[in-house]
């Protein structure tokens, strides 16, 4: 690889980690092609990149971006997962690393701070991000559901208060 492709792929890492807001780091010795293959695809439909590249080209590519906290964990064989949904990515992650004992995942990078492998396997157990959603929404909601019944509430008692009261008139 000469320094031109070095300096591109450089230059590409650094555009696209630049507009990501997380990362996973991950080693993937062991895997076969097909299974990275199938990795990749996996990631794919989560909308999440995935490059392996040489760590000393991945530390160059993470000045002055997010991923520039999770350069201690460029050691070794690495491939770098990135995308803009950190659930997707650690969800695709963490399942095929369950199925491939050979994919280990190192940590990763959320927002421009460093997550380690526990903090990307609690991400991973999170809910989609459309329940998160949801729930928010209710938990809203539930307040003012709360203050409409208790203001519908007074002229209700006022109305059944007449009618007992006319109902008491037209007995006697």
């Amino acid at each position: 690889m000469d320094k031109q492709d070095k300096q591109r792929i450089v230059e590409e890492l650094h555009t696209a980690w630049s507009e990501s807001t997380a990362g996973v780091v991950t080693h993937y010795r062991g895997l076969s092609v097909s299974q990275m293959g199938d990795l990749r695809r996996a990631l794919h439909n989560a909308d999440v990149s995935m490059q392996v590249v040489k760590n000393t080209l991945a530390r160059r590519a993470a000045e002055g971006t997010g991923f520039k906290a999770a350069e201690e964990l460029f050691t070794g064989p690495v491939a770098i997962a990135y995308g803009k949904d950190p659930v997707a990515m650690a969800k695709a992650i963490s399942e095929f690393a369950k199925k491939n004992d050979a994919l280990k995942v190192c940590g990763g990078v959320l927002d421009g701070k460093m997550v380690d492998a526990a903090g990307v396997k609690a991400l991973a157990d999170l809910p989609p991000r459309e329940v998160l959603l949801a729930k928010m929404l209710g938990s809203m909601q539930s307040p003012i559901s709360g203050f409409v019944r208790t203001l519908a509430e007074v002229p209700a008692s006022f109305v059944r208060t007449l009618a007992a009261i006319r109902d008491q008139k037209q007995a006697a």
